[in-house]
């Protein structure tokens, strides 16, 4: 297996493991300066620095969701420059509100682990909202 196909398992594994609530797998993954990038102009929008800080972002989604964030992984992207692309579907219930949004993630690794991740929404404005 080449360091494209590695850094492809680790960003399957990534998924895999914050669907699962897998901090133990998640903590392995990410660097420990790893940053995090979210689009928008919502409470959520904005960049985190630390694994820390990403792993409180991901925390929000579950949280402000009572868990019911999802993000199916339906395609891995992998290039030979250490960037891996996910695309996925997130689903999630809020206040009411349905969260249905095909999204795509841009991941950095360095060493075998996530260094930085930003996502990019299909539709911006129906993420925004749903948190809203």
């Amino acid at each position: 297996m080449n360091e494209a196909e590695r850094n492809a398992e680790v960003v399957r594994r990534g998924y895999a493991a914050f669907n699962s609530g897998d901090m133990k797998t998640l903590t392995e993954l990410f660097h420990e300066n790893a940053s995090w990038h979210t689009p928008g102009r919502g409470s959520l929008a904005g960049d985190r620095k630390g694994r820390e800080a990403t792993f409180a972002q991901f925390g929000r989604y579950a949280g402000e969701t009572g868990g019911t964030f999802k993000a199916t992984l339906q395609r891995v992207l992998r290039s030979e420059d250490g960037r891996v692309v996910g695309i996925h579907h997130n689903t999630a219930k809020r206040n009411g509100k349905q969260l249905d949004v095909d999204c795509c993630l841009v991941f950095e690794l360095k060493d075998g682990r996530i260094i930085d991740g930003s996502e990019h929404f299909y539709d911006l404005h129906a993420w925004d909202e749903f948190w809203s």
